[in-house]
């Protein structure tokens, strides 16, 4: 018997991946499409966004709309995404030029006041990879840390994603955090040996690491969160775990 969607205490995560377009937003999207489908709340927070477009409700960014969209009840888009910036260069880069500072704490509350709410499932994706920078002495890293979120790691499979994904796993234990599973996007379907990649994959970060796949992700010519849900185990992520 499983249990019913009061029954379950919230569940919350850092999620990153191993570079930029590894499929954060994606595999994010379709984790929370999943625990909606099982009549879970929801929440979702993309702190610090770049490439972002100007509307008459100010700048808004595709991928942070992508995760309100998946979040019920819904959320006003500044709780989802406080900080936005034009321009699709790297988060300090783009802060500098507009003349803002980028800080852990001023990224922290909003993050906070979302985890707050105790939605059954809530998801923090950042930006790029691990160790992107907010501003000269610290990065995106530091917040997860701060946030001391269990971590999922997006790996983008394409030619170098075993080095990457490895390093990563590195880089966010040795931070002290806990990695609670990863997902396999396949963004290159074309990548050579691609089962044998996989395989290599789930020998380091599994079998040697220790760290469960959530899913393998094939490469989708129309991707969708509900497409996407269907090849992930958002069971385990549910299970009881220590935040």
């Amino acid at each position: 018997m499983t249990d019913s969607p009061s029954d379950r205490p919230p569940a919350a995560f850092f999620v990153t991946g191993t570079d930029t377009d590894a499929g954060k937003t994606l595999m994010t999207s379709g984790l929370l499409y999943a625990a909606r489908a099982r009549g879970l709340t929801t929440a979702a927070g993309k702190p610090v966004a770049s490439g972002s477009e100007r509307t008459s409700h100010g700048l808004r960014n595709a991928d942070a709309l992508a995760l309100q969209a998946q979040c019920t009840p819904t959320l006003p888009y500044d709780a989802v995404n406080p900080v936005a910036f034009e321009p699709a260069i790297a988060p300090h880069i783009a802060a500098s030029e507009a003349g803002r500072e980028l800080s852990v704490a001023s990224l922290l509350a909003p993050m906070q006041t979302l985890l707050a709410a105790n939605a059954d499932l809530t998801l923090i994706e950042g930006a790029g990879g691990w160790r992107v920078p907010l501003r000269d002495d610290a990065c995106l890293s530091d917040l997860a840390m701060a946030l001391n979120l269990p971590v999922i790691l997006v790996v983008g499979v394409r030619l170098g994603a075993i080095n990457h994904a490895r390093l990563t796993l590195e880089a966010i234990e040795r931070d002290g955090l806990r990695v609670a599973g990863w997902v396999a996007n396949v963004i290159d379907g074309h990548t050579a040996r691609l089962e044998t990649n996989l395989a290599t994959l789930e020998h380091w970060l599994s079998r040697q690491g220790g760290i469960p796949c959530l899913g393998v992700v094939p490469h989708l010519a129309d991707p969708t969160p509900e497409r996407v849900s269907a090849c992930l185990d958002i069971e385990s992520l549910l299970e009881p775990h220590e935040r």
